[in-house]
């Protein structure tokens, strides 16, 4: 399930913040995957945002994270690599507020998308599609992008590699 106003669904956790694993996927060219969603009642209020969502039961958050790709993309061949980020976010989406704490961790796949294969009837209302960005598309786009300095992070991490330790993004509340 996803969640973020990138959001995406998934379900709040009651009296804390949601545990949440996401995906920066990189293909060997160097662009990263993003999918498309909305307000599942309002499809102008868009985002994109990165594969991943809610920790169930008892799975880790590097199984959440593959599962979650699996799920929204079809993709099952990738090489997950180390935390990248960690964000606390909050929104509203779908007449509600989701309170989360989100670990971004690197992946690698030569896969393509080949389609959703398990989303939930919210996500199926409210996730439009996937594409694959360069880094000058994302820092050229006029659309919704979470977390909101992707396209910073993202040239960042291209230049730089991955941090020695999960960097600390500032909280987002929308």
């Amino acid at each position: 399930m996803s969640a973020e106003t990138a959001h995406a669904p998934g379900n709040s956790c009651g009296g804390g913040l949601r545990r949440v694993a996401r995906v920066v996927l990189l293909d060997p060219r160097n662009r990263i995957l993003l999918l498309h969603g909305h307000e599942p009642d309002d499809p102008a209020d868009d985002w994109w945002f990165t594969p991943g969502g809610g920790v169930e039961g008892d799975e880790s958050r590097e199984q959440a994270a593959l599962r979650e790709l699996a799920e929204e993309t079809g993709i099952t061949e990738v090489e997950l690599g180390p935390v990248l980020w960690r964000r606390t976010c909050s929104f509203p989406f779908a007449g509600r507020r989701w309170d989360q704490d989100e670990w971004y961790y690197l992946a690698r796949t030569t896969g393509r998308v080949t389609g959703d294969t398990a989303l939930t009837e919210l996500e199926r209302r409210s996730v439009t599609g996937a594409r694959w960005w360069t880094c000058p598309e994302l820092a050229r786009a006029r659309e919704t992008v979470y977390p909101t300095r992707l396209a910073e992070l993202l040239r960042t991490l291209l230049d730089e590699g991955p941090p020695a330790g999960p960097v600390t993004l500032d909280t987002e509340t929308v």
